[in-house]
């Protein structure tokens, strides 16, 4: 799941290296040769994309440290973590859903995949079947009851 996760970081921090070696070095120098920096608005944007860039590959470079510290040994095998699929009864839509836990770059609440770091997967993290998790919305409180639970260890196994 996280190899994913790291090639598609890694891909993105490729592009953006060589746009920031290669390509914008050459538009700053374009832009500088057109004369007077203090009104060059080229010169300016190409300075802004610079450091969009330069930020972006700090914040992707975080990321990329924060996934390698993923240990599967520390998901828990008999409650809810990342990678779990639950089925929960939503009391306030009187429903059963079913939910896939994931990293925040993996989530796709129409595919019924949602981060950990949502308001649904915090509620739900940690959780047994048989357990409540109570959500904490703007609309007020959503209780939710967990009726199926496979965990990754589960699905690990199962293939």
């Amino acid at each position: 799941m996280t190899d994913q996760i790291k090639r598609k970081l890694q891909e993105e921090m490729n592009v953006l290296e060589h746009e920031l070696v290669h390509e914008l070095p050459k538009e700053i120098k374009k832009a500088a040769a057109l004369g007077d920096l203090s009104e060059n608005a080229e010169y300016h944007m190409a300075k802004q994309r610079q450091e969009f860039v330069k930020a972006r590959l700090r914040q992707l470079g975080a990321r990329m440290a924060e996934l390698a510290l993923i240990n599967m040994e520390n998901i828990p095998k008999d409650k809810v973590g990342l990678g779990s699929t639950v089925r929960v009864f939503d009391n306030s839509k009187n429903a059963e859903v079913e939910y896939k836990l994931v990293t925040s770059e993996e989530s796709d609440v129409t595919a019924g995949k949602i981060s950990t770091s949502s308001p649904i997967g915090r509620a739900l993290l940690n959780k047994k079947v048989g357990d409540s998790a109570v959500v904490v919305t703007p609309n007020g409180n959503r209780e939710m009851e967990i009726l199926n639970l496979t965990t990754i260890h589960d699905q690990t196994e199962a293939k």
